[in-house]
């Protein structure tokens, strides 16, 4: 009977769950784990090519899902026109910032970039202009001494050759790394602008998500036409942080680019799909 017992408690207290040894990938078998991606807005699931093929907008809910800057030229320049300069530019550690060097590296092989910042020259629907594309992936995008001196330099390229000058802005703001040198590069960013404004050339400031800190309170606001992608965050400080200083409650949609549209500090808000044509438009009635 004591047997019977034991066997029925056995039975019983048998583990839920068996630990299964991974099966090993065969050579050449895709990936499952990156074929498929999960909207953060409505939680759609779609197939990855499908999404790419949508300019990585959710085709539920229209989110627009943020692009690295190689993918932001693909969609927007005419087909083999970008020509990039000054990519050798490489941030140092002026400060002598804790792991700042490493924290660079490791940015460097995750998104094979050099720099938050990509710079060169284009054509947009067939019109010459100068890009320059942030990064969010590198960094959060952050403004440092290599980001404001590649902007400067395309504005220079820009006055040099008598071209417009299209910037896609996507940063967390400044570099705390870099501290007050990273700063400086709001006052030198908008006094270059400055000086394009005054040769008689179009600055297009196009604001994608995020557009934050240092760089809003710089040349993301400072174009002669101002544009962003639906639902992109825009602001200097984050809403949090504003209800907390303030202790009010925002309003509904603030710092959004719907929101900042119907106060004025922006011109248009304009869909990824029509982005490219749009960019074009303003570029030709600009020639």
């Amino acid at each position: 009977m004591a047997g019977e017992e034991r066997l029925l408690k056995n039975f019983f207290n048998k583990p839920k769950y068996v630990t299964v040894a991974p099966v090993a990938r065969q050579q050449g078998q895709e990936d499952t784990e990156n074929i498929w991606t999960k909207c953060s807005q409505c939680n759609e699931i779609f197939y990855n090519k499908e999404l790419e093929k949508n300019l990585k907008v959710c085709a539920k809910c229209n989110y627009h899902f943020r692009l690295g800057a190689w993918e932001r030229i693909a969609v927007t320049a005419d087909e083999d026109s970008f020509q990039e300069f000054n990519g050798h530019l490489i941030a140092g550690n002026p400060l002598d910032f804790s792991g700042y060097g490493e924290k660079i590296k490791a940015e460097q092989d995750k998104t094979k970039l050099n720099e938050a910042l990509v710079t060169g020259a284009a054509r947009i629907c067939g019109h010459p202009c100068i890009l320059a594309v942030q990064d969010a992936h590198f960094f959060m995008g952050s403004m440092g001494t290599v980001v404001g001196e590649k902007l400067v330099l395309a504005i220079e390229r820009a006055m040099e050759a008598r071209l417009p000058l299209v910037v896609f802005s996507a940063s967390g703001g400044a570099r705390m790394q870099e501290g007050i040198l990273s700063l400086m590069q709001m006052a030198k960013t908008s006094a270059a602008l400055t000086k394009l404004g005054e040769a008689g050339l179009l600055f297009i400031s196009v604001c994608t998500d995020p557009t934050t800190g240092g760089v809003t309170a710089s040349y993301a606001s400072l174009g002669d036409i101002i544009i962003a992608e639906p639902n992109a965050l825009i602001g200097f400080a984050g809403p949090r942080v504003i209800e907390q200083t303030i202790r009010q409650k925002l309003p509904e949609g603030f710092q959004r680019s719907e929101f900042l549209l119907q106060h004025g500090l922006l011109d248009k808000v304009v869909a990824r799909v029509e982005l490219k044509a749009t960019l074009g438009k303003i570029l030709a009635l600009h020639s």
